[in-house]
């Protein structure tokens, strides 16, 4: 029983813009789902226990994401590689980076979990954190720790399936898991009473399904992308070329969660319902950001397949259709969030004055939201094309420390929210500007050897 087409995309023969979407849409589903997880303990916690354990869960996104960036750059190497190595028919190659993945995600989760058991208290404490919410924000995430090695070895896992074509089986996965998870949610808050450790184990356990099923199916796939745990290994070859795609991607993901947290650190300073009411907006962005980033990693399975085949003008036909999908999404969702923004705030909460925070988030990032898609959409095909490092650099010069600096020397010349939000679109066009230049001249250069190899060969052929 092996990956069944029915399953898979054929990435580098036919048409692409319909195989994009079949491809993306899955996509969307998984990661809006895979929010939801969030989403629920948010909706839940706000509206059935007191508005300050929605605090305590909305202070931990940030620290979350910069403990996860750095497996998450490294998962989008392994699909970059399984994808150049799928379209190269290089079977050694591929059961290297299959079982050094794997290998990698055991590891790196463990060694996360007792690092961010040992951290937590103190994070939260630097980033601010009132008093009154410190032990709940601390308790919630001692029990998200727990629960580090499922996350990575699912997202790893989905990588491998989502480099093949494979988008539908995670998201049947992932859906299941948020059956589960919110039916725990409701079951340990309403009536345990649990509160914030609630709908933290709810959330976990989640994960350990949704992981469990991923690997399950990596297990019974064909011979050449089966995992086998006894084969478990570090292939020197094939970690390095893993690190030198994954670590830029994961410290530029890790820095720019860095960033996120100085900036989460100055809202918490404006209280608790500063706080309640930017997590639900946040959350709102999050779901849009789920349609947008399903092209981005469409961008880069589509582009490292071709580019394994060295089918060059599918690389660039790739690129300009997920650029295409990505803005018209992010504008189209944006502007139905905009219409709805208050009622979308009252699922969270009906506090007003976390509502008008929350509405100051929407007002300031939702309108530039397809710039951020267009930044996306480029990062991805450049890793796609193996280029890691350089975009890394420009990427944390114009948004980490770009948003960094303004906090320190812009924001206190008017130190209000909206000063605060303006930041994140700027630093967006200034990362886009400079990486969009460099895949420009890599793409152009591409396509100028790809002509010179072709006329050489028909030369030969003379």
């Amino acid at each position: 029983m092996g990956i069944k087409k029915k399953y898979q995309v054929d990435m580098c023969h036919g048409p692409l813009t319909g195989k994009i979407v079949r491809f993306a849409v899955p996509l969307m589903l998984t990661n809006a789902l895979n929010l939801m997880f969030h989403a629920a303990d948010l909706i839940v916690i706000g509206k059935f226990a007191p508005g300050e354990a929605m605090a305590a869960v909305g202070s931990a996104p940030a620290f979350t994401m910069l403990m996860l960036n750095l497996f998450f750059g490294v998962s989008s190497a392994v699909n970059v590689l399984v994808a150049r190595y799928t379209g190269a028919q290089d079977k050694k190659n591929l059961f290297h980076t299959l079982h050094t993945a794997m290998a990698i995600a055991c590891a790196g989760g463990t060694a996360m979990t007792v690092i961010g058991l040992l951290i937590t208290t103190p994070v939260l404490k630097l980033m601010s954190v009132p008093d009154a919410i410190l032990g709940k924000a601390s308790l919630y995430l001692w029990i998200w720790c727990l629960g580090i090695p499922f996350m990575i070895l699912y997202s790893f896992g989905s990588a491998i399936l989502r480099s093949v074509g494979d988008t539908k089986r995670p998201l049947i996965y992932m859906a299941s898991a948020g059956v589960v998870n919110v039916l725990l949610n409701l079951f340990f808050v309403l009536v345990c009473k649990m509160d914030v450790a609630g709908v933290a184990i709810a959330t976990k356990l989640s994960n350990v399904l949704s992981a469990v099923l991923v690997l399950r199916a990596l297990k019974s796939c064909s011979p050449e992308y089966q995992i086998k745990w006894s084969k478990l290994h570090f292939h020197l070859p094939v970690l390095k070329e893993l690190l030198r795609i994954g670590i830029p991607a994961g410290i530029q993901g890790m820095l720019f969660s860095f960033s996120n947290v100085i900036i989460q650190s100055t809202i918490n300073s404006f209280g608790w319902q500063a706080i309640a009411g930017s997590t639900a907006a946040l959350s709102i962005e999050g779901m849009i950001h789920t349609t947008f980033t399903a092209y981005a990693l469409a961008v880069i399975s589509f582009v490292g397949q071709n580019h394994g085949a060295r089918k060059y003008k599918r690389i660039m036909k790739s690129i300009y259709i997920c650029m295409a999908g990505a803005v018209f999404m992010a504008l189209s969702l944006t502007g139905i969030c905009h219409i709805f923004k208050v009622p979308l705030l009252m699922i969270y909460n009906s506090d007003m004055q976390v509502i008008d925070w929350g509405l100051i988030r929407i007002n300031y990032q939702l309108t530039f939201y397809f710039l951020l898609a267009v930044m996306e959409i480029i990062n991805g095909a450049l890793r796609g094309l193996g280029y890691s490092f350089v975009p890394t650099i420009v990427t944390l010069m114009g948004a980490c420390v770009f948003r960094v600096g303004w906090v320190f020397l812009i924001f206190p010349l008017n130190p209000c929210m909206e000063s605060l939000m303006i930041s994140y679109p700027a630093s967006w066009v200034l990362v886009s500007l400079v990486n969009g230049g460099m895949l420009f001249v890599i793409c152009r250069r591409m396509l100028i050897k790809a002509s010179r190899r072709q006329f050489d060969d028909l030369t030969v052929k003379k």
